[in-house]
């Protein structure tokens, strides 16, 4: 029994890195250390973006094995390090399973930031990248109000279970028919440069980032997965784009 709780939260643990954007190397590494951390002979592990496998054994003949679903990404990059800080901590202190069952816990019931600070800055970013991209100040306001809506519209796709996909393919949309409109109405000067700003919040940077790391860390499956998501995301916000841009000329 206490091998198959060891298996479980080694399990647990790596499910929330993978969940919060972490790394596959990382999910591995954690699994690896608190398995060897309580005396377990063997641990194997084998992690995909959208899945995590474990086998480990006591004594090197009988073997437990778990499979663990990831469903959900997202970015919280606090709960990473705590989950790594727990890892590490187990290395060091070997605290009981019952102790690492509840510091999960509460690491799973960790606040993300609010809606009002995710809009906030979301709306920042969007009129900062116009800015960068060259556009006046007038279009710096255009776009963080761009921004804004496009963290509201993420939101709401989201809740209604739409696929990344066909969110992707509405929000690049929405950069270029609101850029279009806005210069057309005066309010703001390039619609290029408000379109790029809206549009580079939904750039998938991370999953680029990741895959990169992935590749390079011989993570063959988990870093091609990871470059492919990213390919697709970039295409939907190519398709959405091109459709707008498109209609607008009609």
């Amino acid at each position: 029994m206490e091998v198959k709780r060891i298996v479980k939260y080694a399990a647990e643990a790596g499910k929330l890195i993978l969940e919060n954007g972490g790394e596959t190397y990382r999910v591995e590494d954690t699994i690896r250390n608190i398995g060897y951390a309580y005396g377990l002979k063997v641990v194997d592990s084998f992690v995909t973006p959208t899945g995590i496998m474990i086998s480990c054994s006591e004594d090197g003949e009988e073997t437990y094995s778990m499979i663990k679903r990831v469903s959900q990404r997202t970015v919280n990059l606090e709960v990473i390090r705590r989950v790594n800080a727990l890892s590490r901590r187990i290395g060091e202190e070997k605290p009981s399973i019952d102790e690492v069952k509840q510091e999960l816990e509460n690491i799973k019931n960790i606040e993300s930031y609010s809606s009002t600070t995710t809009f906030l800055f979301s709306a920042l970013a969007a009129g900062v990248f116009c800015l960068l991209y060259g556009g006046v100040w007038q279009d710096f306001l255009v776009a963080t109000l761009l921004g804004g809506i496009i963290n509201l519209l993420s939101k709401a796709l989201s809740w209604l279970s739409l696929t990344s996909f066909l969110t992707n393919v509405i929000g690049g949309a929405l950069c270029i028919v609101f850029g279009s409109v806005s210069t057309y109405l005066e309010i703001g000067q390039n619609a290029d440069k408000i379109s790029i700003g809206g549009i580079m919040l939904l750039v998938p940077g991370l999953a680029i980032t990741n895959a990169m790391r992935d590749l390079i860390a011989g993570d063959l499956v988990s870093g091609m997965s990871r470059a492919m998501e990213a390919f697709f995301i970039a295409i939907a916000i190519a398709v959405g784009a091109a459709i707008a841009y498109k209609l607008s000329y009609i």
